[in-house]
């Protein structure tokens, strides 16, 4: 299974990163992709940018694990992640989970349980620049609420 984590700066290509997930890949019958993109606002507010800041090595780290949760509970051919960093201006591609099965249905489920754990447990943190200056963004509860639906015992 082609698993491929990468936190950059730097702007991607969806279509190229969907293409190294499918790898000449018969087996795969599906890719499913969620791209987020940066808003122009956000609460009542305008946005002008966004700065993206992690935790190297424990970002990568806790999406490996989110990753490795992901292939445990679904039959996947392959996942890729990729999330910027740095300053974003309204409209750039922020992240991109791209999941590859035999089947849509454990792609799509896949995909959305990857970008609702990475909400919530990716240590990445975000200020955004508004009219009124830069503040931080907190943690929503519908993000909570996505993650806890996936929970198992809880």
């Amino acid at each position: 299974m082609i698993k491929a984590i990468s936190v950059q700066t730097e702007p991607f290509d969806t279509a190229a990163e969907i293409e190294k997930l499918r790898a000449d890949n018969p087996a795969i019958g599906a890719i499913v992709t969620f791209l987020g993109l940066t808003r122009d606002s956000n609460a009542g507010q305008r946005v002008a940018s966004m700065t993206l800041e992690h935790y190297p090595g424990m970002t990568e780290k806790a999406l490996e694990k989110i990753l490795d949760e992901a292939q445990t509970r679904w039959e996947l051919q392959g996942i890729r992640v990729v999330h910027r960093i740095g300053e974003l201006k309204p409209q750039d591609p922020i992240v991109l989970v791209a999941v590859a099965s035999a089947h849509r249905g454990e792609a799509f489920q896949a995909c959305e349980f990857v970008i609702d754990y990475l909400k919530t447990r990716a240590p990445f943190w975000k200020k955004e620049q508004t009219p009124e200056g830069s503040r931080w963004v907190d943690a929503r509860q519908s993000d909570n609420q996505a993650e806890q639906r996936w929970r198992r015992g809880d």
